[in-house]
């Protein structure tokens, strides 16, 4: 049986073909459109989806009747229209019967039955759902119960993104920005006001932190402290850096509270983490000082909304997949050569790299990469400079697995969702940010992508078990899909770009 799950309609539009029992392709729909985030399908998706015939059934990652209750209720309007799926799929040719999944219930699936767990606890936390905003499920074989939910307006996604946008930066979007920020301020000047201003937390008799909003965010906080610049020329003043390090504190703060609540509370000694709020990998590292061993925790790599389009279908199948890897997007056939790929690297030490499927999730990871030597300190001024970014943001390093422990403290692991720190910050410093952290990739020795021979053949020529390894792609532009694309990155940046 052919199954697509579909999310889309509203950001980050994604679609993903489950054939056979197996995930056969999943993709976002900006690497076809070349629009970052867009929020609709676009045809060429659909058009490589069809590689694997028409689905015989659609899964749909929320209820958009339901959807739309909670937009009347939060003044947006009357948005029927927008949310009348069958016309908005059926003006695409797709015809095959659709079935609706709550939008958490997509979250919790898309992380439990991708995880090795047979039983877990699972927090899913974003900005808005339907209506939820955070919900707690206990999942046992197949079965997953619902235990708990905060919903709308209350919500510490929608506060983060409020945030985001009071700072000049795009919610649902820069808040990975926010984060990277925060190690440049002082997150004791504000994170006491922000937090009596944005929060109301009282417990229950059993111990659980309720976080309510004392303000409804949906359409942001400007009027906070509107008398503050957040930035002169372009430039983030202090205070925006001040601000968003007490944002931080707190995210980490709340996010505590709910972690140690289910440590205490839950039967489960797993913990699989998912939604939007999981993208913040600074802290996802709390996770690892409630539960003691990484090895407990599974966050899926696409944890936001795009990842979904696959939770939708694992939601409605109700069943345990092996989770291949993210590299289940658009496929440029063959390797990139190894030995030319060095030599390029030795010489100007930045490449690109695009070969075999694109990753799954907003992180690349060896297939669509743009890498550089991390023991010069201007490879990272070189590579924000190519990619259109603001100096301050932080770099990961890819590295093979069995060194990693000689040169970073864990936690770490292939997904580049935790920040961990350097042991030696002065050797590689072009992966190394401001608060002496870095967001580690680990590459095992089982992993059969030219990425570890890569790695292998650099660390035999240099004696640097690492990269720098960033997304191909510019600030404010998807990821690169195909050939084409390649070949306009290698000629817009000056970048030899290798497949």
């Amino acid at each position: 049986m052919i199954i697509w799950g579909i999310s889309a309609n509203s950001h980050d539009a994604a679609l993903t073909v489950y054939y056979n029992n197996k995930i056969a392709f999943a993709s976002h729909s900006e690497r076809f459109s070349g629009v970052k985030n867009d929020p609709h399908l676009h045809q060429d998706l659909l058009d490589y989806a069809l590689d694997w015939g028409y689905p015989e059934r659609v899964i749909w990652y929320e209820r958009p009747i339901l959807k739309t209750v909670r937009q009347l209720v939060a003044g947006q309007g009357f948005l029927l229209d927008r949310n009348n799926i069958h016309l908005y799929l059926k003006s695409y040719g797709i015809t095959a019967p659709i079935t609706f999944i709550d939008h958490h219930l997509s979250h919790a699936a898309a992380g439990y039955f991708t995880s090795n767990f047979d039983h877990a606890s699972i927090l899913v936390m974003d900005a808005i759902g339907e209506f939820n905003t955070l919900t707690l499920w206990e999942a046992d074989k197949e079965k997953l119960t619902k235990k708990y939910t905060s919903n709308y307006p209350n919500s510490i996604g929608l506060w983060y993104s409020a945030m985001t946008q009071r700072l000049g930066l795009k919610p649902n979007e820069d808040e990975y920005i926010l984060m990277g920020m925060a190690a440049y301020g002082d997150s004791n000047k504000y994170t006491q006001e922000i937090l009596d201003t944005f929060f109301k937390i009282s417990y229950t008799s059993s111990g659980f932190p309720k976080i309510k909003s004392k303000h409804n965010l949906h359409r942001g906080c400007l009027w906070w402290k509107s008398e503050q610049q957040h930035s002169i020329n372009n430039i983030f003043t202090q205070w925006a850096y001040d601000v968003a390090a007490s944002v931080q504190a707190i995210y980490i703060k709340l996010l505590n509270l709910l972690s140690n609540y289910i440590y205490r509370n839950f039967t489960s000694s797993n913990l699989v983490f998912m939604g939007g709020c999981a993208l913040n990998c600074t802290a996802n590292t709390t996770l690892v000082n409630t539960w003691k061993d990484p090895k407990n925790i599974w966050i899926m790599p696409n944890p936001g909304d795009a990842g979904s389009s696959l939770g939708s279908i694992l939601a409605y199948t109700q069943k345990h997949i092996i989770w291949p890897g993210p590299y289940l997007g658009y496929n440029i056939k063959g390797e990139y050569p190894v030995d030319e790929t060095i030599k390029e690297l030795l010489s100007t030490e930045i490449v690109g790299v695009a070969s075999g499927k694109a990753e799954f999730g907003p992180r690349a990871f060896g297939n669509r990469s743009l890498l550089a030597d991390p023991r010069n300190v201007s490879c990272k001024d070189k590579v924000n400079t190519i990619k259109r970014r603001q100096k301050f943001r932080p770099f990961a390093p890819a590295i093979l697995e069995e060194y990693a422990n000689e040169f970073f403290d864990s936690p770490f692991g292939y997904y580049m969702q935790y920040t961990t720190r350097c042991k030696y910050p002065e050797q590689y410093p072009a992966i190394v940010h401001a608060d002496g952290t870095s967001r580690v990739q680990t590459v095992a020795k089982t992993d059969k992508t030219g990425f570890r021979l890569l790695l292998e053949r650099w660390y035999e020529i240099t004696g640097c078990p690492m990269l720098l390894n960033t997304s191909l792609n510019i600030r404010g532009k998807p990821m690169i899909n195909d050939l084409t694309d390649a070949q306009e990155f290698s000629t817009l940046y000056n970048v030899k770009v290798f497949s």
